[in-house]
């Protein structure tokens, strides 16, 4: 029985530890998109100030064309981060049914050990006694 509750209590764990790490993924995602969306901006800003927005052209801003850089960096990690995503939610679903199925076990143990309990006998005797009474 303890082992059993050390058990549960491990996959509950593993449970929350990958919820934690999918909430984690997400923030990051977000994180990087609102990075990106505020780099744009400034690419947009850069470019209209110098009046140029062809990045081949050689006198584009240096500051634009870095942050263009790491806005594609950002976009490509957070694609990166979508594809860890999608293996985190697979980790946790593995580890949700692992826990459902290690609890449903227990609840059908419980279940028949409740159904195989030694009978009262001090009940038994009271219900005969009922029955003799009223006979």
């Amino acid at each position: 029985m303890k082992s059993r509750d050390s058990l549960i209590r491990l996959k509950r764990f593993h449970v929350e530890e990958r919820r934690r790490r999918l909430a984690q993924i997400e923030a990051m995602i977000g994180e990087f998109a609102r990075m990106a969306a505020d780099l744009d901006r400034e690419i947009a800003l850069e470019e209209q100030r110098a009046g140029i927005s062809d990045p081949s052209h050689f006198a584009y801003p240096t500051y634009a064309r870095a942050a263009r850089s790491r806005r594609d960096n950002l976009l490509r990690s957070s694609g990166e981060l979508r594809d860890q995503l999608e293996e985190a939610k697979a980790h946790l679903d593995e580890a949700l049914a692992d826990l459902n199925k290690i609890t449903s076990l227990e609840g059908r143990e419980k279940a028949s050990e409740r159904g195989h309990e030694p009978p009262d006998h001090g009940a038994v005797i009271a219900d005969f006694d009922l029955r003799a009474a009223r006979a």
